[in-house]
């Protein structure tokens, strides 16, 4: 992996480094960390926002993990010591720099909408909040770039007037920040068009600083910058990201009812596939679904399965015709200038706000994350549907892959009863060969069926050597230092061994 050092953090003047270069430490101690330090942090960071306040730390150390009951028990109690609050790029090389001398760990955060407690720190240490660091800073040729902590609805609000938006919103669009959709995001509306932000081309390049005592700032481009991608910022601490924007659109937003499922999701599919359609999003909310978005009860009959729709407005008359040869019917429709009078969007309905709807109305419930077979996706959603029953409750939203084929992605919901049982519905998944995304595991490989990614763990080496960015959430790093610390109690006692 190579890149290039924007400035030194100690100097302005530019220069070029091979983060390669340095050799991987052999043996890297577990974290072993003395919040009686503390005061001597707080000294170091004087000028900067810190809060202690018991009340406003807890609160900042928590994010929507409470989507799950797993997640909620295990967090428990878990909270950071301190949250500082940055603004500016020198701000942040001190935290930096004063955590790495005196060995605290540091996790960084967003606004904390993401649903994997990955700004909870486990380990306890400085929360680094990072939304006061959210300038804008330019938008050119179908690319924009941006500080890490700005909000992506102030993002279009910048790119759009430049005839450019974002390729992909979160449901939490109004809040989340651009950083916290890359360390823990997917990607969202728009990834029907774009696929999710791992898809080659649309994360272009990114600005990030070493945790040490004399950080560096350095710039990654392209697959090194993806290393960084979803891993809660255990291995990398992001500051700026640099994105590749699609062409702004006037956006129509629909319900469509249907009385019968297979009607419904048929027309999904044929929406999400129509090429000539310019579209945002294609939400598929099957029965009883649709009747825990109360907000939008005059719009959705009893026992009906709705899409949510957001296409072109110049697509409109296409769309209809779908609409009619499925056997639909759209029972609500904005267009954008009146969207934006109201400020209420349906994009606030889908993705996981559609689960954060649902459990308003149902505390007892809780979701699964699923990505299908594009060779057989709507096979696969029958077959689990005749498997499951009632006791699933379908959500889709039809995407493309990273590989750019048309597919649906699941948020179903289910009453949660046991864990044993909320395994059971998910092996169910992959005995059909849906692949799981698991939500209910705080750690980054263990959502991911426990793949652990060499790469993720080696530029976490060069880039937090110490091990303190977000601890306890990479087990591939806390397996290395294990092992290695295991090989070396091995040879330590084979050396102690008698002689003869």
């Amino acid at each position: 992996m190579t890149a290039s050092v924007v400035r030194p953090a100690a100097a302005v003047a530019a220069a070029v480094v091979d983060v390669a270069s340095p050799p991987v430490p052999e043996a890297i101690p577990p974290i072993a960390y003395d919040p009686a330090v503390l005061p001597v942090l707080l000294q170091a960071l004087d000028g900067i926002d810190v809060i202690t306040d018991l009340s406003r730390v807890e609160r900042l150390s928590r994010d929507f993990a409470w989507f799950s009951p797993v997640l909620k028990r295990e967090l428990e109690g878990k909270r950071a010591d301190v949250v500082v609050r940055p603004r500016t790029e020198e701000e942040i090389v001190r935290v930096v720099s004063a955590c790495a001398r005196l060995g605290v760990p540091l996790t960084p955060r967003g606004s904390g909408t993401g649903n994997y407690g990955q700004c909870t720190p486990i380990h306890g240490g400085v929360l680094l909040d990072l939304s006061g660091y959210n300038q804008f800073m330019w938008c050119r040729h179908g690319v924009g770039r941006a500080q890490a902590g700005i909000r992506l609805a102030d993002f279009d609000t910048q790119a759009r007037p430049k005839g450019w938006e974002l390729r992909w919103l979160p449901s939490t669009f109004r809040s989340a920040t651009l950083g916290g959709l890359y360390g823990g995001g997917f990607g969202g509306l728009g990834s029907i068009n774009y696929g999710p932000l791992a898809a080659p081309g649309n994360v272009l390049g990114l600005k990030a600083i070493t945790i040490e005592a004399e950080p560096k700032l350095i710039e990654l481009r392209g697959a090194d910058a993806l290393l960084l991608h979803h891993v809660y910022g255990t291995n990398g601490l992001v500051l700026e990201l640099e994105v590749a924007l699609a062409p702004a659109h006037d956006w129509l937003e629909t319900l469509v009812v249907f009385d019968h499922f297979d009607h419904a999701l048929n027309a999904a599919d044929s929406i999400a596939r129509a090429p000539g359609i310019e579209k945002k999003g294609v939400t598929f909310l099957a029965a009883p679904v649709p009747a825990y978005l109360t907000a939008l009860a005059e719009y959705l009959p009893s026992g009906c399965h709705a899409l949510i729709c957001i296409v072109a407005e110049h697509s409109e008359d296409g769309f209809k015709q779908l609409v009619s040869e499925a056997g639909g019917r759209i029972s609500y429709r904005r267009t954008a200038e009146e969207v934006a009078s109201s400020k209420r969007t349906l994009m606030e309905f889908a993705w996981n706000h559609t689960t954060l709807h649902a459990l308003k109305v149902d505390p007892g419930l809780t979701y699964i994350q699923t990505g299908f077979d594009p060779t057989c996706h709507l096979a696969q959603v029958r077959a689990l549907r005749e498997a499951l029953g009632d006791e699933m409750l379908v959500h889709l939203e039809f995407i493309r892959t990273k590989e750019g084929a048309h597919n649906c992605s699941g948020l179903q919901m289910l009453h949660y009863s046991t864990d044993e049982r909320l395994a059971q519905i998910m092996q169910i998944h992959r005995d059909h060969g849906v692949m799981i995304a698991n939500p209910h595991v705080w750690r980054v490989e263990d959502g991911k069926q426990g793949r652990i990614n060499r790469e993720v763990v080696a530029t976490k080496a060069r880039l937090d050597p110490q091990g303190l960015l977000n601890p306890g959430k990479l087990r591939g790093w806390d397996e290395r230092v294990a092992l290695l610390a295991a090989a070396a109690t091995a040879e330590e006692k084979q050396a102690t061994l008698p002689r003869f």
